[in-house]
């Protein structure tokens, strides 16, 4: 057993390569190997497939089957000849079309922006520049005063309260408004929660008002394009921004 799995081991065996061109035959060119046979092998049988397939489609064709490209086709000389369709729009109509859409683009797009700036008048829009948060600072003599530290107590007004860096009332506010004072945690929470859905739709309405931009941005682009024909593409179009182009200067007579 140990001598057949020596004799069938691959480790010690000799490996066969295919031979070299003799020299003596080096003018008929490159000894042709099993990978370039394959390579033409399998070249010449695609061939013959698409022939065959070829044949089979024109042997089961209907001669009386209709195709709309033969409508636009001619035959000339024995070649089949596209007909060039007349152009359905000339230049001047297609930079009046491109106008009209830029103009509707940017009519929703200042809507959107009213929009948002009649939202924003309404909401508190905390933190919304981007700048640091306020931060208060509340400084003690002892460690047991830290320890004993209530921030609820501290600024007199109840806990669901504490939360808020705006229109936040104390204690003896609740106590007097009939209105502030029957307010409930339950209240509270749908109160946040209204506050919430306003800012998400403020945020879908700025991402709009974005969008809006970029196609319009790219309208412009195109319609730019129609009057300029001598440019360089400096960057390529995203979904952020158009098709930036270098256009040549041209001296008006």
């Amino acid at each position: 057993m140990a001598a057949a799995f020596k004799k069938a081991a691959k480790s010690g065996q000799r490996q066969h390569r295919e031979r070299a061109q003799p020299s003596s035959r080096k003018h008929l060119g490159i000894l042709e190997k099993k990978k370039d046979y394959k390579l033409r092998a399998d070249d010449y049988h695609k061939k013959q497939n698409a022939l065959q397939a070829l044949r089979r489609k024109a042997q089961e064709k209907n001669p009386d089957e209709f195709y709309f490209r033969m409508t636009r086709v001619q035959l000339q000389d024995g070649v089949h000849v596209i007909k060039q369709l007349e152009e359905e729009t000339t230049l001047e109509q297609q930079k009046l079309m491109k106008t009209q859409d830029l103009k509707y683009i940017e009519m929703k797009r200042i809507a959107e922006v009213k929009k948002i700036e009649r939202l924003k008048s309404q909401l508190h829009l905390l933190e919304a520049e981007g700048k640091q948060p306020n931060k208060h600072t509340f400084f003690f003599d002892t460690k047991k005063e830290v320890e004993r530290f209530d921030i609820a107590t501290h600024l007199n007004t109840a806990p669901q309260l504490v939360g808020r860096v705006y229109n936040r009332p104390t204690l003896e506010t609740l106590k007097k408004g009939s209105i502030l004072g029957t307010t409930t945690p339950a209240q509270l929470q749908k109160l946040a929660q209204q506050r919430k859905s306003q800012y998400n739709l403020l945020r879908q309405r700025i991402e709009r008002e974005r969008k809006m931009f970029v196609v319009a941005q790219k309208l412009q682009t195109r319609k730019d394009l129609l009057d300029k024909t001598q440019k360089v593409k400096l960057t390529k179009e995203t979904v952020n921004q158009p098709t930036i182009y270098k256009f040549q200067f041209k001296r008006k007579r």
